[in-house]
């Protein structure tokens, strides 16, 4: 590096691919990452979140991170959707298309994908 610029730069390159754990957002989505839902495709999913919640302008609302266990291996990949004054939304059984989907209608659109939720797929 040369200078501060270059360094900036980088730096604005790269947020993009970081994925947010922290912050005051009024959403948060939460990708089981234990080992059963890495074995089950959680990577791509948790990948597509942080690159369509960047694309659609959402990073100041929305907030994604990764966690353990969340105890539901047999839906894995499992996404728990947290919106402040609203009931927690599970996603289960995702793929990245179905994450765009869901920050598509959900994360902008406000609509829950149900036939995605674990109370659809129980």
């Amino acid at each position: 590096m040369k200078s501060l610029a270059e360094l900036q730069a980088i730096k604005d390159r790269m947020k993009d691919k970081v994925i947010l754990r922290e912050g005051s957002s009024d959403v948060r989505v939460v990708v089981g990452m234990a080992t059963c839902g890495i074995a089950a495709g959680a990577r791509p999913v948790l990948n597509t979140f942080v690159e369509e919640v960047n694309k659609e302008g959402l990073s100041e609302k929305v907030t994604v991170s990764q966690t353990g266990c969340i105890g539901i291996c047999q839906f894995e990949p499992v996404v728990e959707i947290f919106e402040a004054g609203k009931e927690k939304v599970t996603y289960v059984k995702m793929d990245a298309e179905k994450a765009k989907r869901v920050v598509s209608e959900h994360l902008k659109g406000g609509k829950v994908v149900t036939e995605y939720t674990i109370a659809n797929n129980a």
